[in-house]
């Protein structure tokens, strides 16, 4: 099992809008720009291959780069194919959450930051459990949240997945905005992310806006 004091101090990071990896998940990327192949191409050398996954923040001003949220999650690259023309179809596998503590100013044409791992201990453990968990009402609201887009899905897979497989995977598949996934992301036991992503179903049902998600 990984520890905490296994992972690097220093880690590449991937800022995605949207994009949202957790601990014991897979995240499929497609890589392509040259700053990012770069960043691939550094992460296959190192023991690790760990790259983090982070939320951007709204540019201030046209032109500035974007700030980045303090918590990502960062993944190991377990799989990588390369097409004909350069790009790499990879995939991350989630390892821990973390805190950043401060970017690393050049060297690099990627962004790169010194992250802390505490306070994070129970990623790198086995899977969490959700005690109140009500399996018949999530797919229930599932099935509304995605009949109110015309979207369908492997119900049959959902069915097979444990709890926290898919309570993780809703979370990181439905069309939520950037700053929903956020809080999912940092969402403290899977019972939060699982009240979190409910809320966000049925607050997306009655057209709610994000104001009233805060009230």
């Amino acid at each position: 099992m990984i520890k905490a004091a296994d992972l690097p101090e220093t880690i590449p990071v991937f800022p995605l809008p949207g994009a949202l990896l957790l601990p014991r998940t897979k995240l499929p990327l497609h890589i392509f720009e040259p700053r990012y192949l770069q960043m691939l191409e550094d992460t296959l050398k190192t023991p690790g291959r760990v790259i983090g996954m982070i939320q951007p923040n709204a540019p201030r001003s046209t032109g500035e780069p974007c700030t980045l949220h303090t918590i990502g999650c960062a993944g190991r690259v377990t799989q990588f194919s390369e097409t004909e023309d350069g790009r790499y179809f990879i995939t991350l596998c989630g390892l821990s959450r973390f805190r950043v503590r401060g970017e690393v100013e050049g060297f690099t044409p990627y962004r790169r930051c010194v992250v802390d791992w505490a306070g994070f201990d129970p990623d790198l453990g086995h899977s969490d459990c959700d005690l109140g968990f009500d399996r018949a009402a999530l797919m229930n609201l599932l099935g509304r949240y995605l009949d109110s887009r015309g979207l369908s899905t492997d119900w049959g897979a959902l069915d097979e997945a444990g709890d926290e497989l898919l309570v993780n995977s809703l979370s990181m598949l439905l069309d939520f905005d950037p700053e929903d996934k956020q809080a999912l992301l940092e969402a403290p036991s899977l019972t939060t992310r699982r009240e979190t992503l409910v809320t966000l179903m049925e607050f997306a049902l009655r057209g709610g806006s994000l104001e009233e998600k805060l009230q």
